[in-house]
């Protein structure tokens, strides 16, 4: 077993890396019954920390 294979890393610092760069959610869910689509349900998400380099694309509430 290499070093890499025994590696072990905890969530916080998964977390940590994954919001440091962004992470992008898509996904797509459909129901259908009989070759009908009923219910269509699509998802696009863009996860990523806010900080002095990278600003909030909300304006501040004041």
């Amino acid at each position: 077993m290499t070093v890499i294979e025994r590696r072990e890393v905890a969530l916080v610092d998964l977390l940590d890396r994954l919001l440091s760069g962004g992470v992008v959610i898509t996904g797509d869910v459909t129901l259908r019954i009989a070759d009908v689509d009923l219910v269509r349900i699509d998802l696009n998400a863009l996860i990523s920390s806010v900080n002095a380099q990278v600003p909030s694309p909300f304006q501040e509430l004041t």
